[in-house]
């Protein structure tokens, strides 16, 4: 058993406040549309969402067809009308990305988390499914981009969580081995469950239930700890 070497992060929910982002993105661009951005109309993007993300994941849709059937399943029982070409859909989600972009913002313990992190000696990264340019763009717009010592994205290292394979490239990439690494995410399966089966310490954030505090004490409680990868918080 041993002390971790390596703080390494999840990005959307752990660190970056998407669903926050996305919903005040979605209820801007449904009212530019002409739909209500009722509770019932944002489950029906966050759910189009979910669907759409996890196809591509398994490799069934590329990345852009995953918004395009995002569009084209929320928007017509909402009045609204899609347009028939790829292009025009294409050009409809950009509209949705502005406003969802302007609203970009990471959890407010995270940048000096990170700094803390670096500034006792240990070693930090990300790992994250989803396109490059987009992952990295958020990293650079919420100001957290140098704040690693390495940053994984699904696309170019081709495996995504929870494969054990995108757990291993992170520890290659951090250049520790796995069980030196803390991974902190805020998916019980793409996070915890895939960190351990790569022998990584799995650590669940639940931002829903735990304040800033309260998870930096958190992380840096498990820095501090000897453990195997059975014994993490889930």
């Amino acid at each position: 058993m041993t002390t971790p070497l390596a703080a390494c992060f999840d990005l959307d929910g752990t660190l970056f406040d998407h669903a926050g982002a996305a919903r005040e993105g979605a209820a801007a661009f449904l009212e530019r549309h002409g739909a209500e951005s009722t509770e019932a109309a944002l489950a029906s993007w966050f759910a189009a969402e979910e669907e759409q993300f996890e196809r591509w994941r398994l490799g069934e849709v590329s990345f852009p067809e995953q918004r395009r059937q995002r569009l084209r399943t929320v928007l017509p029982p909402l009045g609204c009308v899609v347009p028939a070409d790829d292009a025009g859909v294409d050009a409809m989600f950009a509209d949705y990305l502005r406003s969802y972009r302007a609203a970009w913002r990471t959890f407010p313990d995270v940048a000096d988390l990170l700094r803390d992190l670096r500034a006792q000696g240990y070693r930090v990264g990300l790992l994250t499914n989803g396109s490059e340019e987009q992952q990295l763009d958020k990293l650079a717009q919420t100001g957290i981009d140098q704040l690693f010592d390495v940053v994984c994205v699904s696309e170019r290292i081709g495996f995504q969580k929870p494969d054990a394979g995108a757990f291993a490239a992170l520890a290659a990439e951090v250049g520790v081995r796995p069980a030196d690494c803390a991974f902190f995410g805020d998916d019980p399966v793409r996070d915890v469950a895939g960190a351990r089966s790569a022998g990584m310490r799995g650590v669940l954030i639940d931002r829903a239930t735990q304040d800033p505090a309260g998870v930096s004490a958190l992380v840096f409680s498990t820095m501090a700890s000897r453990g195997d990868t059975g014994a993490a918080e889930s």
